[in-house]
């Protein structure tokens, strides 16, 4: 064994000579040429841990406050326990599942085509709360309020897409260019 290696304390692995300037700040940084040689290598606690992105958090805890809703409208109208609690589960999960797919996909999307998604699960998902309703409505007066929550979220997405573009993850997607005039055709001469 060098004289000049040293043993890890958290892996009981050496370190070669070459890893002094690494040993100091008690870590073997790669860039310093420091190589860790041993029978176990450790990661550190930060490339270990999954977190899941907030992008994604924020559709699924509305699905789950979206089924909890269901689930309170189902049983005020009169449901038992057990079929209101799979009603509101199916649409917790129904509803997860497509917003988690909505902002997977949605860097990928034009503007108005992911104002018309977001648009499109608001809407069915308002319309379909409220024939839940006590009063029974009719399907016509639920396609109409879905509709309506349709357009109200389409108009309100749409601004705020447009008005933060600096954020989006693909940019803008149509720059505008200025417009240079065309050149006339002329005809090549005829030899």
């Amino acid at each position: 064994m060098d004289p000049h290696a040293h043993r890890d304390p958290r892996t009981g692995g050496e370190w070669r000579p070459e890893a002094r300037a690494a040993r100091s700040h008690g870590t073997v940084e790669p860039e310093h040429g420091a190589t860790l040689v041993g029978p176990v290598e450790r990661a550190a606690p930060e490339a270990t841990a999954r977190r899941m992105r907030p992008a994604l958090v924020l559709p699924i805890i509305a699905a789950l406050c979206f089924g909890c809703y269901t689930i309170w409208m189902d049983h005020t109208n009169g449901a038992k326990g057990g079929q209101a609690a799979l009603l509101g589960l199916i649409a917790a999960v129904v509803t997860g599942v497509l917003g988690v797919t909505l902002v997977h996909f949605q860097a990928t999307m034009l503007t108005e085509t992911r104002a018309l998604a977001y648009g499109a699960l608001f809407g069915a998902s308002m319309g379909w709360l409220y024939s839940l309703g006590g009063s029974t409505p009719s399907v016509l007066k639920s396609t109409v309020w879905g509709l309506v929550m349709f357009g109200v979220m389409f108009i309100a997405s749409l601004y705020v897409f447009r008005t933060h573009r600096d954020r989006e993850p693909h940019g803008l997607h149509r720059p505008r260019r200025a417009h240079t005039p065309r050149r006339p055709h002329v005809p090549h001469a005829a030899h």
